[in-house]
């Protein structure tokens, strides 16, 4: 027997990941439960003592000492006392026992459901102690089956829910599939906790970043600001209190092995990872990377910034459907105004100078020259030439003049010294025509448009 009941306890132990401990102390509460029902004693209370060495199991009912007794099944007089017990005080406890002969059936079968439930019940007490304090955090997990409005995940033993609003739009969830999830939150319901986890939530990417790359875990590095659109895009400011210490380097890794582990997890959502500054306007045009910024203007009153890019610029600057600039709000927590030149241009009046240096910063005419500036093809000419003011066109047939280019002086020069011989090959030919040089055509034409 008490081999038997010693190597129960021991399995059930390892079966349940509970102590020996709690699952002497369910059993002992079941076998009482089963006595009260058995020997229709609900209100006595019961006590059993098991001895898993010896195997002996102890039933004692327990009563209190009173001077004058109200409720037998549970107090007792100080004259029965002492018959029990010499010493026996007023106000002790005294222990009787009762231990049957034997236990029915039904008894039995009543002993085994409630030895189940305190087992469950302490599991999820384990359970539920673990994981509030990893609350807030990162925990890895497996989809039982799915629903409509929800998810049912399997966390070491217990199970946790993914809600409708918690999940990224654009991710599609399968039986079996293994996943990190954020823990939102963690609650006691009916005995059982409650678990509600993550997918969506921006500290999810926190927790990634300190379980993938160790300058975050040791606090090198630090991420300053995160603002993330599930399922689309992510960016994620970094900085560090460290010389000799790229953070945005840290972050990428090697080849961007790191940053790449993290948007696997992610099901390909990207990630910008930008360099935090503790100048607004820096930290502003970082922002909105990889666009390329002329310059910012903060307005504190008002918790705006104008930020001024090149024509080329404007696009990326704003992002697909205005991702970028929004992403950038919610990253800097200023309101951002995003102009071009050609915009900044037309807000001017007309009768102000174009570019002015109160209007115009030296960065933005650096970046206006560096952009508009594109090198063209060069002509030579051999003289200089002016080119008339535009004026009505006459009545008749316009005249049509040609400018004088280096070909046609060369073309003049090889006229005048061509030899009598070639002269006399070309007699007979019509006479008068002038060989011109068209630029557009790049051929020669004569007086009356042939070639």
């Amino acid at each position: 027997m008490k081999t038997e009941l010693k190597a129960a306890i021991t399995q059930l132990s390892a079966e349940r990941n509970l102590p020996k401990e709690i699952v002497l102390a369910a059993l002992e509460s079941a076998l009482a439960s089963a006595y009260k029902k058995s020997m229709s004693a609900l209100e006595q209370d019961v006590v059993v003592k098991v001895d898993p060495e010896s195997g002996e199991i102890n039933f004692y009912v327990q009563k209190a000492i009173v001077e004058s007794v109200t409720n037998p099944n549970r107090e007792l007089s100080v004259k029965e006392a002492r018959k029990m017990r010499a010493t026996a005080q007023l106000g002790d406890v005294i222990s009787i026992e009762c231990t049957p002969k034997n236990i029915g059936r039904i008894a039995v079968q009543a002993a085994k459901q409630v030895v189940l439930q305190r087992l469950r019940e302490a599991e999820h007490r384990i359970v539920y102690e673990e994981f509030t304090d990893r609350e807030g955090k990162v925990v890895s997990g497996t989809i039982q089956f799915t629903e409509a409005k929800r998810i049912y995940v399997r966390l070491n033993k217990i199970e946790g829910i993914l809600p409708a609003n918690e999940q990224v739009p654009n991710e599609h969830y399968y039986r079996g599939q293994r996943l990190k999830f954020y823990l939102l939150e963690m609650s006691q319901r009916d005995k059982e906790p409650q678990i509600i986890v993550s997918r969506s939530h921006p500290n999810l990417l926190r927790g990634l970043f300190e379980l993938e790359i160790p300058e975050v875990h040791n606090g090198i590095v630090e991420l300053k600001a995160l603002a993330r659109e599930a399922g689309h895009r992510t960016k994620v400011a970094v900085a560090t209190m460290q010389e000799n210490v790229d953070p945005v380097g840290s972050c990428l890794g090697p080849r961007s092995i790191r940053l790449q582990s993290i948007i696997n997890e992610l099901n390909g959502e990207k990630i910008d990872v930008i360099q935090w500054h503790p100048d607004p306007a820096v930290f502003i045009a970082n922002a909105l990377s990889p666009a390329q910024v002329a310059s910012v203007k903060i307005n504190e009153e008002r918790n705006t910034a104008t930020v001024i890019v090149p024509d080329k610029q404007l696009s990326l600057a704003i992002g697909k459907e205005g991702q970028n600039a929004r992403l950038a709000a919610k990253l800097t927590g200023w309101r951002i105004d995003i102009k071009s030149f050609s915009a900044i241009e037309a807000e001017r009046p007309m009768t102000q100078e174009p570019e002015t240096a109160a209007e115009i910063t030296a960065s933005e005419v650096a970046a206006r020259e560096s952009l508009e500036e594109a090198p063209g093809e060069e002509i030579g000419v051999a003289e200089p030439v002016e080119i008339p003011g535009i004026s009505e066109a006459p009545s008749g047939k316009p005249e049509e003049k040609y400018i004088r280019f280096a070909e046609d002086i060369l073309v003049q020069a090889l006229k005048a010294k061509v030899p009598d011989k070639m002269k006399n090959e070309t007699k007979g030919k019509k006479k008068g025509k002038v060989l011109k040089y068209k630029k557009q055509d790049e051929h020669f034409i004569d007086d009356e448009g042939e070639e």
